[in-house]
C-alpha cells in the first residue's frame, strides 16, 4: 500500500518512515503548499489538510501538525510559527524570567484521511521545559531553549534521529489501523 504524507518537514518524514517501512507501507511525500487554516488546535488544522489532500489526489493521505504551548503565557499553540518568527530566543527568555513556570508542551496531531471523507484522528502531548539559556548548534531559534521532559539537552543539542520514537506515536497508531483494517 502507498500512503501520502503532506509535509516539507524532514523530521516528520523520518518519524513516519520509521514506522511505515516496518509495515511494508510505502510512504510518499506530498510536497505541495496547501493553505493552512487558522484554528485553535492542531487536530483541526491537520484534519482540514489531510481531507483536502485525500480528495484532491483520490488517495489516502496523512497530515501532522505540531503546536507549542508555553503554560505561563497561554500561547502560542497552533500559532507558534507566527510567534517564533517574531519573538527571538533572547526575548522569550526575558519574558519568561518574570514567571516561575517554564513548562509547556507540544501538541502533536495526526490525521489519516481517505478520499471518501473518512478520517482517523490522533493526538498526544510532549511535555518540555524552557531552559534558562540558549544551547546547541544543530538547530536555531526556539529549539535552542526547549528541553523535553526527561532530557538534559535542548532540541538543538541532539539530532532528530535520536528523537524519532518521541514523534512517531501517531504514525504507529495509523499503521496499526491500516493493518487491522486490511487496507494494505
Amino acid at each position: 500500500m502507498k500512503i501520502y504524507l503532506v509535509t516539507k518537514n524532514s523530521g516528520k518524514l523520518l518519524a513516519a518512515n520509521s514506522v511505515f517501512s516496518k509495515k511494508n507501507i510505502e510512504l510518499l511525500q506530498v510536497n505541495k503548499d496547501y493553505p493552512e487554516i487558522q484554528a485553535d488546535n492542531s487536530l483541526e488544522i491537520a484534519k482540514h489538510t489531510a481531507l483536502e489532500t485525500a480528495k484532491e489526489l483520490g488517495l489516502s493521505a496523512i497530515r501532522e501538525d505540531h503546536s507549542l504551548y508555553i503554560n505561563a503565557l497561554g500561547i502560542p499553540g497552533p500559532y507558534m510559527n507566527f510567534f517564533e518568527k517574531r519573538i527571538s530566543v533572547k526575548n522569550v527568555l526575558k519574558i519568561l524570567n518574570n514567571f516561575k513556570d517554564r513548562s509547556g508542551y507540544f501538541e502533536v496531531a495526526t490525521v489519516y484521511a481517505e478520499p471518501n471523507g473518512k478520517t482517523k484522528e490522533y493526538s498526544f502531548k510532549v511535555p518540555f521545559q524552557i531552559a534558562k539559556k540558549e544551547k546547541g548548534k544543530l538547530q536555531t531559534g526556539w529549539p535552542q531553549i526547549i528541553v523535553l521532559k526527561g532530557e538534559k539537552r535542548t532540541l538543538a543539542e541532539y539530532p532528530e534521529s535520536e528523537r524519532v520514537n518521541i514523534w512517531n506515536k501517531n504514525y504507529i497508531k495509523i499503521a496499526n489501523y491500516i493493518s487491522r483494517s486490511n487496507l494494505i
